[in-house]
């Protein structure tokens, strides 16, 4: 396929997420044949990066109300991809007070994985440095995901940028945790990413949500400014309404190295049968949320629940005075 308009940058590198975001919609119990359908896709449609989950504690999840993919310890891992003898490169994320990850990350030499991402908070930043240069002292590459980056303010971004320049990390993802981003606002944010990361010789990325149906769009402005590491997901499968589509982004980034007839198969045989079993994508609640500027948990209950599923202007008011109490405060 050849898209009519490419951004060809041989720099830009594609992470598959859907393992991980998409494993936050059943608590990651994805079966051992579908995380190896995913792995087999990636390697065949020439994908950079596939992230297999979480390396959460067992101590605050138990292992027997979540999946594998919420641990990604790496017997697992080794079950799918043995000792990887592809191009594809392997990464899981830790989160800020979520994870034992002086232990839960192994030593580089004794694991498949390549990358390890860093999510967190602003407030969580000092315990995200620590983990940023555990993993790099480990040999893994790594990345920083300041999440809920429109819930704070320009200051506290700024704050946490002057402190991941002096950081090993390799790169900088900006993540759209709530999918209320505008493609103007992601091009201001993007620019103010790689001034910094320019400076420290790293490298930008985008982690969109489709709250708003916004999320390819603005995953293409983060790349037309320099974004070089760009998330997608089978049939943008994530928390919520999802994110950025995978069979989207590949022909626009790249038509002549990514193969997308691999990527149509797995819509097929993969993502078409788990739309059947799990819910995502932009649905009015998840819409809302966006628009609000807050957390979809609110609109993943109500999309739960049969009494409210379809009560939009109910929720919309709920929102709205929520929203109205903030602002009198």
């Amino acid at each position: 396929m050849r898209s009519l308009w490419s951004l060809l940058n041989p720099q830009i590198k594609v992470l598959d997420c859907t393992v991980r975001d998409g494993g936050l919609i059943n608590d990651h119990y994805f079966s051992y044949e579908f995380v190896s359908a995913i792995y087999r896709a990636c390697v065949d449609s020439c994908v950079d990066y596939l992230e297999l989950g979480y390396k959460n504690s067992d101590k605050l999840f138990s292992p027997d109300a979540n999946g594998a993919w919420k641990f990604c310890k790496e017997d697992d891992i080794r079950r799918i991809v043995g000792d990887n003898p592809t191009d594809l490169k392997l990464a899981c994320m830790i989160d800020a007070t979520k994870s034992d990850w002086k232990t839960a990350v192994v030593p580089k030499s004794r694991s498949a994985l390549d990358m390890i991402r860093v999510a967190f908070y602003a407030h969580q930043v000092d315990e995200a440095i620590a983990m940023i240069e555990d993993s790099y002292e480990k040999g893994y590459e790594v990345s920083a995901n300041l999440m809920a980056v429109t819930s704070i303010s320009e200051t506290e971004i700024d704050a946490v940028l002057d402190r991941l320049v002096k950081s090993p990390a390799a790169v900088y993802v900006i993540v759209d945790s709530f999918g209320s981003l505008t493609p103007q606002q992601t091009k201001y944010l993007t620019e103010k990413y790689m001034l910094r990361a320019k400076e420290a010789g790293k490298e930008v990325g985008a982690h969109f949500h489709n709250n708003m149906q916004l999320a390819f769009s603005n995953t293409l402005a983060a790349a037309e400014l320099g974004a070089t590491r760009l998330d997608a997901s089978f049939g943008g499968l994530g928390r919520g309404a999802g994110n950025c589509p995978l069979e989207l982004l590949l022909d626009v980034v790249n038509p002549n190295r990514y193969k997308l007839r691999h990527v149509f198969e797995t819509l097929e045989s993969e993502i078409l049968p788990l739309q059947k079993e799990i819910e995502w994508g932009p649905y009015p609640q998840f819409i809302m949320t966006g628009q609000f500027n807050t957390h979809p948990r609110s609109a993943i209950a109500a999309r739960k629940s049969l009494e409210t599923r379809d009560r939009y202007a109910q929720f919309f008011d709920k929102l709205d005075g929520e929203a109205s109490e903030v602002k009198s405060k």
